[in-house]
């Protein structure tokens, strides 16, 4: 069984080693975080050292694989770090068996689909996104890299999301629209028209907020 490290101990991470432990695909070798004490257990999990040390670890085979566990409210450091190993260590994808996935679906890496997720023919997903309980993907449609879906999320065919978007619980998005990057759609908004420029959206039907 390959060894998996987490980046990050915040609760994302908690919820990443429940997801894993349930799975059992992988075995979890540690936890590296900034903030904690080495030795300090996160969800039953050691932090075996800071993030400078992953990559010694990794070329010292102590583990084969890396998950980023860094949570929304810190998009771009999210970003930042998965980049920062990429192409340098691999990473892990972690799926809910529960989640219903045509074969025709693709993957980047570093994704990480909660319990009841369903993506349709076609739909694409990129590198470091996350989607939660029960989002649904329609056919053919396309999510950036290092998003972020909160719970059941909707979205219809032919909608292609671009980087680094954060959609709230209950959005709902009708097809064929784009929507660009740094987008924020409030929860329970419904998107009716492509959004072009960076901002937060709220409402029925979404619009961007003056601040």
């Amino acid at each position: 069984m390959q060894k998996l490290a987490v980046l990050g101990g915040s609760h994302l991470a908690q919820l990443v080693i429940h997801q894993v432990n349930l799975g059992g695909i992988y075995e979890i070798y540690g936890v590296y975080d900034d903030f904690g004490e080495v030795g300090t257990l996160v969800s039953g999990v050691s932090i075996k050292g800071k993030i400078d040390n992953v990559l010694n670890d990794f070329n010292e085979n102590k583990f084969d694989l890396l998950f980023v566990a860094i949570g929304y409210s810190r998009m771009d450091y999210r970003e930042r770090i998965f980049n920062r190993f990429k192409s340098k260590i691999p990473y892990a994808n972690i799926i809910h068996k529960s989640c219903v996935i045509d074969p025709t679906v693709e993957f980047g890496e570093g994704v990480f689909l909660f319990p009841g997720v369903l993506l349709d023919k076609g739909v694409k997903i990129s590198d470091n996104t996350l989607l939660n309980i029960g989002v649904t993907i329609a056919h053919d449609s396309k999510v950036g890299e290092h998003c972020f879906f909160g719970p059941r999320v909707s979205v219809a065919g032919f909608t292609e999301f671009k980087s680094k978007c954060y959609v709230g619980t209950n959005a709902t998005i009708i097809d064929n629209l784009n929507i660009c990057s740094e987008v924020v759609l409030g929860a329970g908004s419904v998107t009716v028209k492509n959004l072009d420029q960076a901002g937060i959206y709220v409402g029925v039907p979404s619009k961007k907020m003056k601040t």
